[in-house]
């Protein structure tokens, strides 16, 4: 979904936000409907207003928003004014920086900071600090600033960002060849039995609600991904396990740990919002329903970071405590589980 001006004929001044073609198997639905099971943070309201703006378009023609969306349609939402993400603004706002030289820095990101503008997120953005704090940066293959890599809104956890150009491409073949070293501590619904192992299966979009993504295991769609796990603690009902990377997919240890039967602990996109295991018992729902409020997000932290540094050739790693909001939720769960012993 490239974000660019349009060329079309009659399109000169428009610039496209998003694009997408519907599936095969894709049943007539109103392109209101279409769009809000594609465009994170949409509202019923915005792409109405949109639609009534002239702004939707599919297969090149201008729709309504109650125009049915079949099969292999085009569909397009195009506007006067670039995306928002191509205008960023400098904010001053605090950042946790673990590490810093000229070629690059390492931030501890807190939970709830999303990474790079999107749609619905203009500001208080990783890269909207980054831009004041130091400024150019390198533009990645996506053209966002500095970005080797990104975890999600609600993940806690280590960042490296390219100051320079050589750095970029020197940590960005580090990523590609899977020689960095990437750990993150989730805690999972289930009593994992295995003490570890190894989850592979690609990963891609979930055809029927783009906000998801999906393993397919015959590598029918999506790209490789591997995902090694170790359990650290076994808590009643639920596992803490570290987990290392050695690709790096969109929400790949949410969906990959899903796959296995042991969803992240209050996941919501992926339904962890909700008692997978346990009793009954109401006492046991207030108890999780208290962790949920100690922690109201998927229970991930990228705990470890490792890689060669692009101009010394030295090895760097660094290491970070786990949040206390996920720390808060883990001792919950361990006195719970020592005293249901």
């Amino acid at each position: 979904m490239e974000s660019k001006a349009a060329q079309d004929p009659g399109e000169d001044d428009l610039f496209e936000h998003y694009r997408f073609t519907a599936g095969k198997g894709q049943e007539p639905l109103r392109v209101d409907k279409f769009l809000m099971n594609f465009i994170e943070n949409a509202t019923r309201n915005k792409i109405q207003q949109a639609a009534k703006g002239g702004n939707i378009w599919v297969n090149n023609q201008v729709v309504k928003q109650n125009y049915k969306v079949k099969a292999e349609d085009e569909v397009r939402v195009l506007f006067e004014h670039p995306p928002y993400e191509f205008l960023l603004t400098p904010e001053n706002i605090p950042l946790d920086i673990v590490y810093e030289d000229d070629s690059l820095l390492v931030v501890n990101k807190a939970a709830g900071m999303v990474v790079h503008p999107g749609h619905g997120n203009y500001s208080g953005t990783l890269l909207n600090a980054l831009a004041y704090h130091i400024g150019d940066l390198p533009e990645n293959s996506s053209g966002r600033p500095g970005l080797v890599h990104r975890i999600d809104k609600d993940t806690s956890g280590l960042l490296v960002i390219a100051k320079t150009s050589e750095a970029m491409t020197h940590l960005a073949r580090q990523f590609f060849e899977k020689s960095s070293e990437r750990q993150y501590v989730a805690l999972v619904w289930g009593s994992i039995e295995e003490d570890e192992g190894t989850i592979e299966g690609h990963i891609a979009r979930n055809p029927k609600n783009r906000l998801q993504m999906q393993v397919f295991p015959e590598g029918e769609q999506g790209k490789e991904a591997i995902t090694h796990f170790k359990v650290m603690e076994r808590l009643g009902y639920v596992t803490l396990v570290s987990c290392e990377l050695e690709t790096g997919r969109t929400h790949q240890i949410r969906v990959h740990m899903k796959y296995i039967g042991h969803t992240l602990f209050n996941d919501e996109r992926y339904g962890g919002d909700k008692i997978l295991k346990g009793t009954t018992f109401t006492k046991y729902k207030q108890f999780v329903e208290n962790c949920f409020k100690i922690l109201p997000r998927q229970a991930l932290h990228a705990k470890t970071l490792g890689f060669i540094h692009p101009k010394t050739g030295k090895k760097m790693k660094f290491d970070t405590d786990i949040p206390e909001d996920m720390a808060g939720c883990i001792d919950k769960w361990r006195h719970y589980s020592q005293h249901s012993r």
